[in-house]
């Protein structure tokens, strides 16, 4: 079913200390609070099971940031989906644009992971996204839909409703930059419409859609307003609690 969900992405930030002083943190600012979205957040490899164990993870879910796209074997510093499923963790960010950038990441790469994922009953959180020179060429909307269409459409209906998509302009990831509220509304309703298209208006109408591009305390409330904006994937602003707060609480 369609939820709320504001997601941190930790990136290659804190050692494994800091980042359990963080994930504490952050757990006991939100006890006693009635929140109105789920909190998830994503930690390098090596916090998984430290952070799972220290919080209490019906209040905050635990994400890696990556896994493998094969099962096991000599894959010398891969760590697999089930490798991350046994840390505690429920979730697992795929296909984020630095991944795709810096690494080459392919959609007959990420099909494989997703599938992984799935078969080990974590929650991918699926990202997808332009680059400047395709949002000034007007081609976002190609661009978003190959992405989904290439790794995610093999998918079962079953299994593509367990999905979470992660819309993420890759031009404001970082820098500052910001779509516009009707901006993200605009093409999270047409990714909606993709989805519908494929799957269905119910599937469609459930699948929870994120806004990952520089999402802060100050616009938050502006685009979870929007209908078709489910959320947020924050990167830098999830690395303290007193500016992840907010955005938690703008629903």
């Amino acid at each position: 079913m369609r939820k709320n969900i504001i997601a941190g992405n930790w990136k290659m930030n804190t050692t494994l200390s800091e980042g359990l002083a963080l994930a504490k943190g952050l757990d006991e600012a939100l006890k006693g609070k009635t929140l109105k979205c789920d909190v998830v957040i994503g930690t390098p490899f090596t916090h998984l099971a430290s952070v799972a164990a220290a919080i209490d993870t019906k209040r905050i879910g635990v994400a890696a940031q990556n896994c493998a796209d094969k099962d096991k074997g000599a894959y010398t510093g891969e760590v697999s989906a089930a490798m991350v499923a046994s840390t505690g963790a429920e979730y697992v960010i795929l296909g984020h644009s630095e991944r795709r950038q810096y690494y080459h990441e392919t959609s007959v790469t990420l099909e494989a992971k997703v599938n992984l994922a799935l078969a080990n009953g974590l929650t991918p959180i699926f990202c997808i996204g332009e680059v400047l020179a395709e949002r000034e060429a007007g081609k976002h909307f190609e661009v978003v839909d190959e992405q989904v269409r290439t790794a995610l459409f093999d998918l079962s209906p079953e299994d593509f409703s367990k999905i979470v998509i992660a819309y993420e302009p890759v031009w404001a990831i970082g820098t500052g930059k910001t779509a516009t509220a009707d901006q993200a509304q605009e093409i999270h309703a047409h990714i909606r419409k993709t989805l519908a298209a494929k799957y269905g208006d119910v599937i469609a109408n459930d699948t929870t859609i994120l806004y990952g591009g520089s999402m802060n305390a100050e616009n938050a409330k502006d685009l979870v307003a929007k209908p078709d904006v489910d959320g947020g994937l924050i990167g830098g602003a999830s690395l303290s609690v007193e500016k992840f707060l907010p955005i938690i609480e703008a629903f």
